[in-house]
């Protein structure tokens, strides 16, 4: 494999291409002087149809143009459309020009194109695709942002750093897969993730429910999330800085550089993130316990919970160039240090110096190229080796008690555990090493503009080794490996007749994936001498599924969507082998989780009246699920484990609906409004029950304003707000009639509120947004009951070059 990838990539650096293409850009002001910003700008040939809109400078990048006279039109929701001609016989090709404002007359505009977004949400899938210029502005991380999405629920335990899952339509943790640019994120490890990860860095993000596309493939039986980083090949440069409440620091910087006449390409980022976690907690499980065991509530500051994070990318290579238009070589390193307050559980105990580190380094390659020998022809190459280490540091016999002080016993003597650590099973320095490697293929064939065919591969792998220093040299010795192979295929077909009234996608899907655990033994031969041999346990699975997506438009402002998939789900690493860092023990019997998604939805809009517009959608959804893999349903015995396996809790149905309405005036005030409502339900034991810990009611919302001139003039304030409802929910499975003390696992009602504004200054480089999160201070409360922070204040300043 690895010698003909290396032909491939060779054969692609020495292809030349005959036909001859360039780039149109540049900058759209207003008669007034004020940059155009959400202008649409689109070229049209016999073969070919490209468009953009201009960003928050007015500027526009539009990309493979063949060299020739084209005409540009220009037109927005308060201008007045205007089409221009321009000659392309250079790789790139400026053009500046201003737009007459138009007053009062909005009604007269019509938009005649659709944005890549709604190219996106209408091509038949439960797709959301989350633009995040704006919120890169503000002090929003990358899952706050998901969490006001339609259908997702962040399930985090606790605050900056901690573990997070990602819940769509009811399915969650693994089955929900996350992509970074097609790559899955699991290959890249704890230290180079959406916790860390800034939103300056994304394009954007697309949240598929249910139905995953063939150019994703894996096994994303519950959806996917699509990290979308940037593929700009202009000149810029950005970077931020952050502060805030429980001395969190946040600060990123990211840039490109291209040399306009050889294509050669540099870009990097770098990121570093920070949080003490010192908020405070309270609740059943946050008392001191004094003389005689007497139990005292309290309110508590975490005290072992602090989060670092440090990474950055490096790229070098060509862009927009005869042979590709993207072909990069870089590196990308991480690494993160994180304490643990508690176990999956909060309990009346907490840890004190138990800690995890973690680091990455790791080769990518990315190659793509349009138009590749023929027209129509469309390669994807991405490619990750490297090494993933990952450390479990807890070495502390003592007890502790929420306030910070060593726990007292029944006669108020300081004790120690007998097991000689904070968590159960005695001290520990384990270390985890891992070999990683993913590479992901896309090939597509436009046949015409109706018919378009693709063919995708990804593969991945781990290879593991576990080892502690704490435990005796013969126990190291027999220390086994974990290896895990991953091969998924995808075969898909496009077609969209009826003058493009109808858009479908057929596709199907191939899993295979191996596992294999050698552990050393001894066993003795013929003469009765012990000797060490391997014993090896290995699996070898296949699933094939499928699926469609189509969407038809029944008049120009209402779409019909309808997707469907038999989805499948392997088993992952830690899911199979366990992880002691997250406190997971190994269940190296579980199954892979089937299901098949359904979805059926409308889209209307975007309707324009006057200054006015409105857009509404809603998804009808069920999920018919077996096997499906989570945590053991929790009854009052075990609710208070440190240790938590995964498990197949049977077969189970998630059916609900999701509606979402967005709204705007005048461009200055923003609304949007999303809904979530489902049931999901699982059979345990014969029985039919809710499955706890699951949240199955939720609201979003958000609204925006824009002043300007504010202080300065060309200067430009937002003011932001924004509500997360979620209704209660109890992590304790239902006891039948007898629901006496039940009230003690409920998790009630929530409703967080934040506020925020941002403020760009006249030279639109530089922006300052300043931001409260829970601003009136609610006790709010996640995956098994862990408390997250309170309310909380950052201030942030961003600047930006986009030209030197």
């Amino acid at each position: 494999m690895s010698h003909f990838i290396k032909t491939c990539i060779l054969f692609l650096l020495s292809y030349a291409s005959f036909s001859q293409e360039g780039d149109f850009y540049g900058k759209v002001k207003f008669n007034n002087n004020e940059p155009a910003i959400d202008v649409f700008v689109v070229i049209k040939g016999a073969h070919f149809y490209k468009e953009t809109v201009t960003d928050f400078n007015g500027e526009f990048y539009i990309k493979s143009i063949p060299y020739g006279t084209h005409k540009i039109q220009f037109h927005s929701l308060n201008s007045k459309r205007k089409i221009i001609t321009a000659l392309l016989n250079t790789k790139k090709k400026e053009v500046n020009l201003s737009l007459e404002l138009i007053k009062n007359q909005l009604d007269e505009v019509r938009i005649t194109t659709k944005t890549e977004k709604t190219k996106k949400e209408t091509q038949g899938f439960a797709v959301n695709v989350i633009k995040t210029k704006e919120a890169s502005l503000r002090n929003i991380q990358t899952n706050e942002l998901l969490n006001t999405t339609v259908g997702v629920k962040i399930r985090q335990n606790g605050g900056l750093g901690s573990d997070v899952s990602y819940s769509l339509n009811g399915l969650s943790g693994n089955a929900v897969r996350i992509f970074i640019d097609g790559i899955p994120s699991a290959v890249y490890g704890s230290s180079f993730n959406l916790n860390s990860i800034p939103p300056s860095m994304i394009k954007n993000i697309e949240v598929y429910k249910g139905v995953v596309p063939g150019h994703l493939a894996d096994d994303a039986l519950g959806g996917a999330i699509n990290i979308v980083l940037h593929k700009d090949t202009k000149t810029n440069l950005n970077a931020s800085v952050s502060y805030g409440s429980f001395n969190t620091l946040q600060a990123n910087v990211n840039g490109l550089y291209r040399f306009d006449k050889t294509g050669l390409t540099v870009k990097a980022s770098l990121f570093h993130n920070y949080s003490d976690n010192d908020y405070k907690v309270s609740g059943r499980s946050v008392v001191v316990t004094g003389l005689g065991g007497v139990q005292t509530p309290i309110t508590a500051r975490r005290f072992n919970d602090a989060y670092r994070s440090t990474g950055g990318m490096a790229q070098i290579g060509f862009t927009n160039v005869k042979w590709a238009d993207q072909f990069f070589i870089g590196i990308t390193g991480s690494d993160d240090y994180k304490e643990v307050q508690h176990g999956a559980f909060m309990t009346i105990t907490p840890y004190k110096d138990r800690y995890l580190e973690s680091d990455a380094l790791l080769a990518n390659i990315n190659y793509q190229k349009k138009n590749l020998f023929t027209k129509g022809l469309n390669l994807k190459i991405n490619g990750l080796y490297g090494k993933r280490n990952r450390a479990v540091n807890d070495t502390v016999a003592w007890a502790y008690s929420w306030n910070g002080e060593r726990a007292i016993d029944f006669r108020g003597n300081e004790y120690k555990y007998t097991w000689g650590s904070q968590q159960e099973g005695g001290p520990t320095l384990a270390k985890i090493k891992r070999k990683v490697a993913s590479i992901r293929t896309g090939v597509s064939y436009d046949i015409n503009k109706q018919h378009k065919v693709l063919v995708n591969h990804v593969y991945s792998g781990v290879d593991r080794e576990d080892s502690d220093v704490l435990v005796s040299l013969l126990e190291n010795t027999f220390k086994g490996t974990r290896n895990l192979y991953k091969n998924i295929y995808s075969l898909t077909y496009e077609f969209s007749p009826f003058d493009n009234k109808l858009k479908a996608s057929l596709f199907g899907k191939h899993y295979q994936q191996k596992t294999i655990s050698i552990d050393p033994a001894i066993e003795k031969d013929a003469n009765g001498v012990n000797r060490i041999v391997d014993e090896t346990i290995s699996s070898n699975k296949k699933h094939n599924g499928y699926g469609f997506a189509a969407s038809y438009m029944i008049s120009p402002k209402i779409t019909l969507l309808a997707s469907a998939e038999k989805a499948i789900r392997l088993p992952d690493e830690t899911e199979v082998f366990g992880n002691d860092g997250d406190n997971v023990v190994a269940n190296a019997s579980i199954n892979p989780e089937q299901s098949n998604n359904y979805n059926l939805g409308f889209r209307f809009g975007t309707f324009h009246v006057k200054k006015h517009a409105l857009t509404l959608s809603t998804n009808l959804f069920t999920r018919n699920i077996k096997d499906r893999i989570g945590l053991p349903i929790e009854t009052s015995f075990n609710v208070d484990d440190e240790l938590i396996v995964y498990v197949n809790q049977g077969s189970g149905t998630s059916k609900g609906i999701d509606a979402q309405i967005n709204y705007t005036y005048n461009r200055n005030f923003g609304l949007n409004f999303n809904v979530s409502k489902f049931d999901l339900k699982v059979k345990n034991n014969g029985v039919e029950i809710d499955v706890p810990n699951t949240p199955f009611f939720t609201m979003n919302g958000s609204l925006r304003y824009s002043f300007k001139n504010v202080i300065q003039k060309n200067s430009r304030l937002n003011l932001f707000y924004n509500m997360y409802f979620t209704d209660d929910f109890s992590y304790l499975t239902s006891q039948g009639s007898n629901t006496v003390g039940n009230d003690f696992f409920e998790v009630p009602k929530q409703l967080a509120q934040d506020l925020g504004l941002s403020y760009a200054f006249p030279n639109k480089k530089l922006v300052a947004s300043f931001d409260v999160k829970n601003i009136f201070d609610k006790p709010v409360y996640d995956n098994l009951s862990v408390q997250k922070p309170g309310r909380a204040f950052y201030l942030k300043l961003n600047y930006t070059i986009n030209k030197f």
